[in-house]
């Protein structure tokens, strides 16, 4: 009997349509001799439809209208697994009711990327594909993963956290900024992706101009040393904590200091609609020495490992021209198009790495399942509730 996948994508994120494009790439490419396939379309509200119409990509032009004619669902757990079912419920029967197996979230961003959707998911009870709770988190949040990987030896660039309170007096800040980093520096959304609200800021009215942008998405900003002389290097990983394998390098081309939202999704779109990260302008393999690709693959298998990192993950490199030193840049847990354009040239087609990543979400729920989560004990039989002085329990 086939496995019954619920392919997730959309979702209340900023990457909302960058999601929608890599989850139909995924939900066109999957073995379907291997899985029952359902795409599932969140809205920004997070409410789920499944439909006929749901995996057409050309529907997604009048959203309104796709979801007229699409069955609203929610997810339940029940003695035999997890349900999607019909909502509003039935008064009698609960109609659409579609059991499925594992959750595949191809999601992009804040709401769904960063451990929030993971946990609901694992509060289900029902094996999902990709990171865990926490490595999403961590992988989301730029300033705690930096200070992980410090402690992993992975070199990264010094960089300063700033909060809302921070932003309150905004010249302290930038005398802070320069103080600590001085010019030029890279401003951030400290848990956003696809180059949302990213700017470089080489004196002082930018670095206001960026600071005010970065806030605009996010509650914590992180400043950090901008490399002059930049080249950007990025490498997919696909494995577990315990094993992993390095995909080909590439070398992302853009039209300004950092390669942006346009750069990644818009560039592509003149003819027939955006590819996701599978159209952006790009050298695969990038033009590496021998050592130097095997640097950034094994660093690239090492970053992913101390993160805690599951399924495919695409992790953004940069090398300072002027030294040829190698930073670790961020990691994207569930990146664009699940970067299987790294995959196939070093032999592994779209359809193999969606299956090794159910097959790795697979062996996970068997690695949980031999943990201890209870044990016996009578402490509710002994517990005293009598008065406001009792022991902790």
């Amino acid at each position: 009997m086939k496995l019954r996948v619920a392919l997730l994508f959309g979702g209340k994120s900023v990457e909302h349509e960058v999601s929608v494009i890599s989850g139909i790439q995924a939900y066109m490419s999957m073995d379907t001799d291997k899985y029952d396939v359902i795409p599932v379309y969140m809205t920004k509200k997070n409410e789920m439809y499944i439909g006929e119409d749901i995996g057409k990509i050309e529907n997604y032009k009048d959203i309104d209208g796709l979801l007229k004619r699409s069955q609203r669902v929610i997810m339940i757990s029940e003695d035999d697994g997890v349900h999607m079912v019909g909502y509003p419920l039935k008064k009698f029967g609960r109609g659409v009711d579609e059991k499925i197996d594992v959750a595949f979230p191809v999601v992009h961003g804040t709401n769904v990327e960063d451990g929030a959707f993971q946990g609901y998911l694992k509060t289900l009870g029902i094996p999902f594909v990709g990171c865990d709770v926490t490595s999403s988190a961590v992988g989301m949040d730029k300033f705690i993963m930096k200070a992980i990987l410090k402690e992993a030896d992975v070199p990264v660039l010094p960089a300063k956290l700033y909060t809302l309170s921070d932003y309150e007096d905004m010249e302290k800040l930038m005398d802070s900024v320069e103080s600590a980093l001085g010019y030029p520096v890279i401003v951030k959304p400290v848990n956003l992706g696809s180059s949302v609200g990213i700017s470089v800021a080489k004196n002082r009215a930018e670095l206001a101009s960026s600071v005010d942008d970065a806030f605009r998405y996010a509650t914590k900003v992180l400043v950090e040393h901008a490399i002059t002389k930049l080249r950007e290097i990025n490498c997919s990983v696909l494995g577990d904590e315990n094993e992993a394998i390095a995909s080909e390098c590439e070398e992302p081309l853009h039209t300004e200091d950092i390669l942006s939202y346009e750069d990644k999704y818009v560039s592509g779109s003149k003819n027939g609609g955006s590819k996701g990260m599978a159209s952006v302008s790009r050298k695969i393999p990038a033009e590496l020495s021998f050592e130097k690709r095997e640097e950034v693959r094994e660093l690239a298998v090492k970053s992913f490992k101390a993160l805690g990192c599951n399924g495919v993950s695409r992790i953004d490199f940069m090398i300072d021209e002027e030294n040829g030193k190698l930073y670790f840049n961020e990691i994207n847990t569930i990146p664009g198009s699940l970067a299987f354009y790294l995959w196939e040239p070093v032999g592994v087609p779209y359809k193999e790495l969606l299956d090794r990543m159910i097959q790795l979400s697979l062996k996970r729920v068997r690695t949980e399942e031999a943990l201890t989560f209870t044990f016996d004990t009578n402490i509710l039989n002994t517990a005293s509730f009598g008065g406001s002085k009792g022991s902790k329990l």
